[in-house]
């Protein structure tokens, strides 16, 4: 089945992470980062009591929904520290002597960054509790009864978490962070400097109401303003003379199927299969997902905390339930059975 060019783009921001052009637009000092003042503020009061007493920084754990910035913070708190970050994520730790071969390279004051760290082996994390408190790595040589087991001591180091779901995390696991830094999605006012930034990083033209049409339709999150920014340089540097104006936004996230409150051709998908084929819900989330042709995984983390957050939809104990702002949005008229969810 084709699917529209919105849940394209939205693909390619979910596998965006790392490639050239996000990595182009990544701060690398604290003073550079937009938003998040709460959490940057804290991270800096660490950065600066572990540098007077020249320790390593404490393990931190980050949380919050994808492309808010756990990454980027994780390259900034390591240069901060003068320390070399090293990068992983917990699916491709499989074995234990994967994470003891990382942890074994470490020297003093690396950062080790463990991108979706919910996705570790319950036996994996059962090697990070002794390197977290002690900086002691227990590894197991042979099997049966030849084998025997080899404390092996660790430079002192920081573990950096970021999850997208921080309540599948172990409670072990979750109680050797301390407290967990959550980062919030952004305000239009925030995004816009984000995008004047990466429009002057990447030599584009831009004015302020441009560069604010942009953000209002980027979900409070800045990976998809800088993509959607992507999209729209494009747009003016065929039609529009390489600057980016109101109007240039406006004309180009229109063509692409980004509306005016950041909705885009599957998050419609989603909600016309809510109203006209499951009569507003309840709905499970694997018969959403087949009735729009589409991963029930990507539903759950990519399409779902917006339309929940801005009220188009909602969960409930029996699935999930459209809302009247999504039916006046769509200009669909409430079925007797959806005006009695309203009132749920």
């Amino acid at each position: 089945m084709p699917q529209p060019e919105g849940a394209n783009a939205k693909r390619e921001e979910m596998g965006s992470k790392d490639t050239p052009f996000e990595v182009s637009l990544r701060p690398t000092l604290f003073d550079d980062f937009v938003g998040q003042p709460r959490v940057k503020e804290r991270l800096l009061i660490l950065v600066e009591a572990a540098r007077q007493r020249g320790e390593p920084l404490q393990h931190l754990l980050l949380s919050g929904p994808p492309g808010l910035g756990k990454t980027t913070l994780a390259h900034i708190l390591a240069k901060a520290m003068n320390a070399n970050l090293k990068c992983t994520s917990g699916p491709v730790i499989e074995k234990a002597g994967d994470l003891a071969g990382l942890l074994t390279s470490m020297e003093k004051g690396d950062v080790l960054f463990i991108d979706e760290i919910h996705r570790l082996q319950k036996t994996i994390e059962e090697y990070l509790y002794p390197a977290m408190e002690d900086f002691k790595l227990d590894v197991m040589i042979d099997s049966g009864p030849n084998a025997r087991s080899v404390r092996l001591n660790l430079p002192p180091f920081t573990l950096l978490g970021a999850t997208t779901r921080s309540g599948l995390i172990s409670s072990p696991l979750l109680s050797r962070f301390g407290v967990p830094y959550r980062l919030d999605y952004y305000t239009a006012e925030d995004l816009q400097k984000v995008i004047v930034r990466s429009a002057h990083i990447l030599n584009v033209e831009t004015d302020a109401e441009g560069a604010f049409e942009i953000a209002r339709r980027s979900r409070g999150t800045p990976r998809v303003a800088n993509n959607l920014l992507r999209i729209v340089r494009e747009y003016a540097q065929v039609r529009a003379g390489n600057r980016i104006t109101r109007d240039v936004s406006h004309a180009a996230l229109t063509m692409w199927g980004i509306d005016e409150d950041g909705l885009d051709e599957m998050d419609k998908r989603l909600l016309e299969a809510l109203i006209y084929k499951f009569d507003g819900g309840p709905v499970g989330i694997h018969s959403l997902a087949v009735a729009v042709g589409e991963e029930s995984d990507t539903i759950e983390e990519v399409y779902e905390p917006f339309l929940i957050q801005e009220g188009y939809l909602r969960r409930s104990p029996q699935g999930r339930i459209v809302t009247e702002r999504a039916c006046r949005k769509l200009g669909a008229t409430p079925k007797k059975k959806q005006a009695e969810l309203f009132d749920y």
